[in-house]
């Protein structure tokens, strides 16, 4: 039995090698080379190499070992991870402007990643492919088409599910943190003496010796620690136990070996610095070499993808986005999804941000205020989920909560200054998202508000059905209803121009609890409200997607059988028209009507047979 779960923990480790650490095990293809060639130009110097090396291990040691796999992991949501699970535990136990606060904070987080994405696919691919200057330089001119080739292929595949490319993941990315440490042994033998620099004094000799442009050194720094959100957002698919032993086991051993191989290697020919992570490689191997970096690549981007599609569901089943058509690729894994919507903007995205920017060096320039900043609202949120939701002692939390500040916010502050030289573009994806999440957010509510301002009772209005019934016809309604204890638009529609009702009537309303999943037995409850009425509420978690077959199904395990094809769907179709507004409100409501009319529509959104859907209009003013 033992032998099992030893086997199967292997098994689980060595994918989450494949999937967690893409993004973070692909830097060392660009980061000392722009920390030492990058705009501040540091050039190379014994104390600089030092320096950075030092900076970038005890990064990888504060920043990753530390605060997210040691502290930030302990926050999960029935096993789930992620900046708006974080938020979702953090408002639990707060007051209610404490709360919006903190959910605030985390639709920035959320918004924060939307930017990040762009970015991850595009630089991680052209520095792959980059290596083609040292093996071909004449063939230069194809590295931006090459990238935008592979990436094409990639984003196509993804309707298809990564379930079968997803098996080449683990292998790939084990063979390539070995090759990396193995790259970085050779180097370090060049020059052994680099391994002093693990000592914290070069990190505190470099901030003493270049003073001001040190601290501004630290938006290049940061580049080796991108991709570290993945290791929280990812804890759903593996479990903390496999993520931590991924990273102790196999890959920080092999970041920091390849990183001081990279200064070694430097310091002896520093010519090198042009690109010493294809230069630590011997000559034969330079062409395997690209090749690997390119897959390796491309399972960095894949897991940024899936990263982002996982995203974009839970926020739609929290009511931050629209619905949209979210496909299931997997039979067997609820987490492989595919939202055509989402990918063919992000395609397009990348491929702008490739054609716009051209060379790696230039998009990292780009690169790190995104991640930064929602290293930052991590810290904030992980501390509030510690002394309200863990009860840790208060002070202990303020204490952790102000170091890891110390380092988030310095990064954070060094990045700010990349603002000009292509930060703007994260950030301006990031706010394009914050104000749709925002919009739809709270215009919904409002248009809910505004449907349900008739200030009928329910109770009364069934109670008087009762005692003088309209003309009834065979067959089950099903009314769908966003609300308990309110009537259904549709019914109040049917009632005022039809007169007539089925002669069983059910009050749909489903609802998305604060957890990843919700267990079957919990899934549906049914209330009887008179002789031909009943309320059914079915519960699914933000990982799940309600399907009306299943409804019916646990329907009539609880006694209430029910039909598909001989039940009616009343459904509202709302038309809006905008009211008396500010400008700014006027187009915070245009952008909500855009949206409405291009979401999903519930007939589509839970498999409901449109043969079996009656739409009923009304105009609503918002």
């Amino acid at each position: 039995m033992s032998s099992d779960k030893k086997q199967s923990l292997g098994a689980v480790t060595l994918a989450a090698i494949g999937v967690v650490y893409g993004d973070i095990g692909t830097s060392p293809l660009y980061t000392l080379r722009e920390c030492l060639s990058g705009p501040l130009s540091f050039g190379v110097k014994h104390d600089a190499v030092f320096g950075f090396l030092s900076l970038i291990f005890w990064l990888l040691v504060l920043v990753v070992s530390l605060k997210y796999i040691s502290y930030v992991m302990r926050a999960d949501n029935a096993g789930e991870g992620g900046i708006l699970t974080l938020m979702s535990l953090a408002g639990r136990n707060t007051g209610a402007t404490a709360t919006a606060i903190l959910v605030i904070m985390g639709l920035i987080g959320g918004s924060f990643f939307y930017g990040e994405v762009v970015i991850t696919p595009a630089v991680s691919v052209l520095s792959a492919i980059e290596g083609l200057e040292i093996a071909a330089p004449t063939l230069d001119s194809y590295i931006v088409p090459l990238a935008i080739a592979v990436l094409t292929l990639l984003f196509v595949i993804q309707k298809h599910g990564t379930g079968i490319v997803g098996k080449l993941f683990a292998p790939v990315m084990l063979l390539w943190f070995l090759v990396l440490a193995v790259l970085g042994v050779r180097g370090i033998m060049l020059n052994p003496d680099v391994l002093h620099a693990l000592n914290p004094y070069w990190a505190i000799h470099f901030f003493v010796e270049y003073k001001t442009l040190s601290f501004f050194a630290l938006g290049s720094v940061v580049l080796a620690i991108t991709g570290v959100e993945a290791l929280y957002a990812d804890m759903g698919h593996f479990g903390k136990l496999p993520i931590r032993l991924a990273w102790f086991l196999a890959v920080l051993p092999s970041l920091v070996l390849n990183y001081f191989g990279q200064g070694a290697l430097i310091l002896k020919h520093p010519e090198t610095i042009k690109n010493p992570f294809f230069l630590l490689a011997p000559d034969w191997a330079l062409i395997p070499m690209l090749i690997l970096a390119t897959f390796a690549t491309v399972i960095a981007s894949q897991a940024v993808i899936s990263g982002v599609f996982s995203l974009t569901r839970q926020a739609v089943r929290l009511g931050y986005l629209p619905p949209m058509r979210i496909v299931h690729t997997s039979e067997e894994e609820s987490g492989q999804i595919y939202i055509p919507t989402i990918n063919w903007i992000l395609f397009f995205s990348v491929v702008i941000v490739i054609v716009g920017f051209k060379h790696s060096s230039n998009l990292a320039a780009a690169y790190g205020i995104a991640v930064t900043g929602t290293m930052v609202l991590t810290a904030i949120l992980c501390s509030t989920v510690a002394i309200k939701n863990w009860h840790w002692n208060r002070y202990m939390v303020l204490f952790i909560l102000l170091c890891m500040l110390c380092i988030d916010v310095s990064l954070f502050s060094a990045n700010l200054v990349k603002l000009f030289s292509g930060g703007w573009l994260p950030l301006s994806l990031a706010l394009v998202m914050f104000v749709i999440m925002t919009t739809w957010k709270s215009e919904r509510f409002r248009l809910l508000r505004r449907m349900h301002e008739h200030g009928n009772s329910l109770e009364a209005l069934i109670a008087s059905l009762e005692k003088s019934p309209p003309v009834r016809v065979p067959g089950t309604a099903v009314y769908m209803s966003r609300a308990l204890n309110v009537i259904p638009f549709a019914m109040l529609h049917n009632l005022k121009h039809n007169k007539v009702l089925h002669e069983r009537v059910v009050l749909l309303t489903l609802r998305t609890e604060d957890a990843p999943y919700v267990h079957n037995v919990r899934r549906v409850s049914i209330e009887q409200l008179s002789p031909t009425f009943w309320r059914v509420v079915a519960s699914y978690g933000w990982r799940e997607t309600p399907n009306m077959e299943e409804i019916f199904h646990r329907c009539g395990l609880e006694g209430l059988s029910c039909r598909m094809m001989e039940t009616s769907f009343f459904m509202s179709h709302e038309s809006l028209i905008i009211g008396k507004r500010p400008w700014y409100l006027r187009l915070r409501g245009k952008l909500f009507m855009a949206l409405q009319r291009n979401a999903l529509r519930a007939p589509d959104q839970f498999e409901i047979p449109p043969n079996r859907v009656i739409e009923l209009g009304t105009q609503v003013e918002i």
